[in-house]
């Protein structure tokens, strides 16, 4: 029966007095009053600062990486390349052997004719 006595603004002003000491009890808890929060933070911040070097040189490896593996493969198909070109000289060079020898060949036969039909006269 005493809720019933007590009137509305009683009730309301007791609430928010609970709410007021319940608020100041979570602040004095709250982590910024903890001398031991700015040590866990700077270790935090240490920690992060770290792993983002870690991350940093992790790329850099990576990128060091594919660019000596781009390096070989402009190697390897330059010298593809050559061997190809050096190829091509190689059959230019046979094919202009065989032409020349068979001038020479025709030559000769023709020179051959020439000696027998002088010969018939």
């Amino acid at each position: 029966m005493r809720d019933k006595e007590t009137s509305l603004a009683e009730r309301l002003s007791t609430a928010a007095k609970a709410k007021q000491i319940l608020l100041e009890k979570a602040r004095s808890k709250a982590a910024h009053n903890d001398p031991e929060f700015a040590e866990r933070q700077a270790a935090r911040h240490t920690a992060c600062i770290e792993r983002e070097a870690r991350a940093a040189e992790r790329k850099k490896a990576k990128l060091a990486e594919v660019e000596r593996e781009a390096a070989e493969r402009v190697a390897a198909e330059a010298a593809r390349l050559h061997a190809l070109e050096a190829q091509r000289i190689d059959a230019i060079e046979r094919a202009a052997r065989e032409v020349a020898a068979e001038a020479e060949r025709k030559a000769a036969r023709d020179a051959r004719y020439a000696a027998r039909k002088a010969r018939k006269k």
